[in-house]
């Protein structure tokens, strides 16, 4: 069930600092170019009560007016910790003073990941955007969520993906834009907006699991990162311009193989491989005609070493009832 939430007059009939300094609505505005975030939209800000989020939800508070944007804010209580439900009022006590409306809803995360056999991180994860999608799809479809990922985030995301040994795409980190998702402060430092915050008296909450040395995520920020700004003061910028690479690559070798799997297609679906090609490229073939979601890497690798050896008429599970026939240097995706 979704609780939901307007506009509650404070006692006294006014409202606390709402963080309007220049520092928070110059950053907003510029992800918002970055990220094409248009005018006269609806806008669903995803608040966990972090600071993050809080200077996101402050700055684009700030910003509505003159951009025309409906904003509503919504809120996941995961149901880990005894002091969740705390965190959901003081998002929607932040919400009332703004004059915003607001959605909530309470979900069992450790049930859910006990149930799917997957981690409690990705299960909340999942839950979280699926719930932010559902109050998008409420407000119309040209409605956006906005999250406050920071570029300190976007550096540990990279530094993770890297030491899972991620490919390309893993190494250019979380996209500003992604379907209805944006995340126009991943230039910002997650010390610059709390450091606005702070100075501006606007409180927020401290998830005491993000520093739990135990999580992957916490591990990087508490130790990694600050490793490397030893070795470099401007690591997470060196960091970025990384990624900001790997996705140029990431989106030029894309462009390549669509226009190779282009010209491989047959009249009748099939891939030809007889002449293949290089095995990068070849790999990325694959993917596209798969799609959604990918297969392991594993099953790509079987089917370009099937493809380009003797045998033929093998069969090669994909998952999702999805697999690859090879015959006679055909390839062959379907359900």
């Amino acid at each position: 069930m979704v609780e939901q939430g307007t506009h509650k007059p404070l006692v006294g009939g006014s409202n606390p600092p709402s963080a309007t300094s220049s520092e928070l609505a110059s950053w907003l505005a510029d992800g918002t170019v970055r990220t094409d975030i248009p005018d006269g939209i609806s806008l669903v800000l995803a608040v966990s009560g972090g600071p993050d989020s809080t200077a996101l939800l402050h700055g684009a508070d700030a910003l509505a007016r003159a951009r025309d944007w409906q904003l509503v804010v919504a809120h996941l209580d995961h149901g880990l910790r005894p002091e969740s439900g705390e965190d959901a009022r003081f998002v929607t006590d932040a919400a009332d003073a703004l004059g915003l409306p607001w959605r909530l809803r309470k979900t069992d995360v450790a049930a859910q990941a006990k149930q799917e056999g997957s981690g409690v991180e990705e299960a909340g994860r999942l839950a979280r955007y699926a719930f932010l999608d559902e109050v998008a799809d409420s407000l119309g479809p040209e409605s956006l969520v906005v999250t406050a990922h920071t570029a300190d985030d976007q550096a540990e995301t990279v530094l993770l993906n890297l030491a899972r040994g991620s490919g390309q795409h893993g190494l250019r980190g979380m996209p500003g834009r992604r379907g209805r998702v944006v995340r126009p402060l991943l230039h910002v430092r997650r010390s610059a907006l709390r450091g606005v915050l702070d100075a501006a008296g606007i409180g927020y909450r401290l998830d005491p699991t993000n520093a739990d040395t135990d999580r992957s995520r916490a591990w990087v920020r508490a130790e990694l990162l600050p490793a490397l700004e030893r070795l470099n003061p401007a690591a997470v910028d060196a960091v970025l311009r990384f990624a900001e690479l790997a996705a140029d690559d990431d989106a030029m070798l894309d462009a390549l193989a669509a226009e190779e799997l282009a010209r491989r297609r047959d009249a009748d679906g099939a891939i030809d491989w007889r002449r293949p090609p290089p095995r990068a490229l070849g790999s990325r073939v694959l993917r596209l005609a798969i799609g959604d979601p990918a297969p392991a890497a594993d099953r790509i690798d079987a089917i370009l070493t099937a493809a380009s050896g003797p045998r033929g008429g093998l069969i090669i599970e994909l998952g999702r009832g999805r697999k690859a026939t090879i015959r006679g240097r055909r390839i062959r995706i379907g359900p």
